[in-house]
C-alpha cells in the first residue's frame, strides 16, 4: 500500500478570538476543591473517576504541581476565580531517575482551541524544570486526533509506549470500552517550537479500507522501513461504539507492536481531513 498524497493541511489552527487568562500555581484547598468541575466539564466524569481535591493538596506539599487558568477579570469579579484549566502532577522514578508525571491536563470545552492548553503544558515545563527535574511523562488516548496533535506537534513530545486497558472505566471488563493509552515522553531542555503538521510519507502499517464503510483496514505487522504511517480517525469521538472498537483494536496490535519493535511515534501527519501518526525508528527521528 502507498502512503497517500497531499499537503499536510488537515488540522487546521484554531480560528477563536483570543481571549485573555492568567495561569496560576493552586494552593488553596478551596480552589483546588473548584478543579474538580473542571475535570467533569472536560471529559464528562462521573463522581468516582474525578481525580479528588484532597489528593492535589496533598501532592502540592510533596513536590507536586498544580496550575489553574481563569479569566482575566478585573479583581472584584467573581468569575475571575472561575477556572477553565488545570495541569497536575507530581515526581516519579522512571527507571531509576527522577522524572515528573503529568496526571492531568484539562480544559474546559469554551476554552478549546484558544491556546490555554499549550499554555498550561509550558508553564509546568517551567515548573518542574525550576525544580531541577528534564523529562516529563504523561499518557493520551491515541483515539482522540486533536490530543495527538498537541502532544507530538505542538509540544514536540514523542510517545515511546502502548498500554492496552491502563484504566479501568466500568465494573464491568467484558462491557468496557478499552482504556488503551501512549505513553509520552517530554525532554524538557529541548527549546520549544511548534511545528505544523507534515504530509505523510512512508509505509503504510495501517488505514482505512478504500471504502465507504470509515473501517480500518488489515493491519500490515510485517514492515521495516525507517519511517511508517498509522491512520487514526480524525474525530473518532463521532463514530458509533462498534466501530470506535474496530480503531482501538487495530491502533493497539499496530502501535504496540512497532512500539515494541523499536519504534517511536513522533509527529501526527495529514493529508486533508486524514491524520497519521509518524513512526520512526528510535535514533532515527
Amino acid at each position: 500500500m502507498s502512503a497517500p498524497s497531499g499537503s499536510g493541511e488537515g488540522i487546521r489552527p484554531s480560528t477563536l478570538p483570543a481571549r485573555p487568562y492568567v495561569i496560576r500555581d493552586v494552593t488553596d484547598p478551596w480552589a483546588m476543591r473548584a478543579l474538580e468541575a473542571v475535570q467533569v466539564a472536560a471529559w464528562g466524569y462521573p463522581d468516582r473517576e474525578v481525580l479528588p481535591s484532597s489528593m492535589m493538596r496533598i501532592s502540592s506539599v510533596c513536590g507536586g504541581v498544580v496550575l489553574g487558568a481563569y479569566p482575566a477579570l478585573p479583581p472584584d469579579d467573581p468569575q475571575g476565580e472561575v477556572p477553565y484549566g488545570l495541569a497536575f502532577g507530581f515526581p516519579a522514578l522512571v527507571g531509576g531517575r527522577l522524572w515528573h508525571h503529568s496526571h492531568l491536563l484539562a480544559v474546559h470545552p469554551d476554552w478549546r482551541g484558544s491556546g490555554l492548553a499549550v499554555a498550561l503544558k509550558l508553564r509546568q515545563r517551567d515548573r518542574v524544570l525550576a525544580q531541577g527535574i528534564a523529562r516529563m511523562t504523561w499518557t493520551f488516548d491515541p483515539l482522540v486526533a486533536r490530543n495527538a496533535r498537541l502532544n507530538l506537534g505542538k509540544l514536540g513530545a514523542r510517545a515511546i509506549s502502548y498500554h492496552a486497558d491502563w484504566y479501568a472505566l466500568d465494573d464491568d471488563r467484558e462491557r468496557a470500552f478499552p482504556a488503551d493509552r501512549l505513553m509520552i515522553e517530554w525532554d524538557l531542555t529541548r527549546p520549544h517550537a511548534e511545528r505544523p503538521p507534515p504530509a505523510p510519507h512512508g509505509e503504510v502499517a495501517l488505514a482505512a479500507r478504500p471504502d465507504d464503510t470509515e473501517e480500518p483496514d488489515r493491519p500490515d505487522l510485517t514492515l521495516r522501513g525507517r519511517q511508517l504511517l498509522a491512520e487514526v480517525p480524525r474525530r473518532a469521538e463521532l463514530m458509533n461504539d462498534p466501530l470506535r472498537r474496530l480503531w482501538r483494536l487495530a491502533l493497539r496490535e499496530v502501535l504496540g507492536h512497532y512500539l515494541g519493535q523499536g519504534y517511536m511515534v513522533g509527529d501526527l501527519a495529514a493529508d486533508g481531513d486524514r491524520v497519521f501518526y509518524v513512526l520512526t525508528r528510535v535514533g532515527e527521528g
